[in-house]
């Protein structure tokens, strides 16, 4: 069933999620050629594992990992110096009537599968799962 504005919705709707993941691609694809004019930001390898964005589309919420996990509050550091050129290059070829400020976080989604996984391997977990 379609929301519409006047619903209070518990999730975002289908024009954020589908904005955020433009967003999500356009910023890996920056980050992966290099087009921000800082070299200590282009030496780095960082993931973009998700983008939110705020239900009037002028925020959005980037969660980010470097590759390795190591030298993150350099990764922000540098994000946040750079954070006009990347939010000028994401938006370049988008159409939206804002272009939404960029904020970064950290991406802790591969820490949570790896505590997943070590759950799911203990001895305790495999017993009460097999019963």
């Amino acid at each position: 069933m379609a929301r519409n504005r006047f619903q209070d919705a518990s999730g975002p709707s289908q024009r954020q999620l589908r904005v955020a993941e433009l967003i999500r691609r356009s910023l890996s694809e920056v980050l992966q050629r290099g087009e921000i004019h800082d070299p200590d930001l282009n030496r780095l390898s960082i993931t973009v594992g998700e983008v939110r964005v705020s239900p009037d589309l002028k925020v959005a919420t980037a969660f980010v990992v470097p590759l390795g996990g190591e030298n993150q509050d350099d990764m922000f550091d540098l994000l946040d110096r750079n954070k006009g050129e990347l939010r000028r290059a994401v938006t370049r070829n988008m159409t939206l009537k804002y272009s939404p400020e960029l904020r970064f976080r950290l991406d802790d989604t591969f820490d949570r599968l790896d505590e997943t996984r070590r759950l799911l391997g203990d001895e305790a977990v495999k017993r009460d799962i097999d019963s």
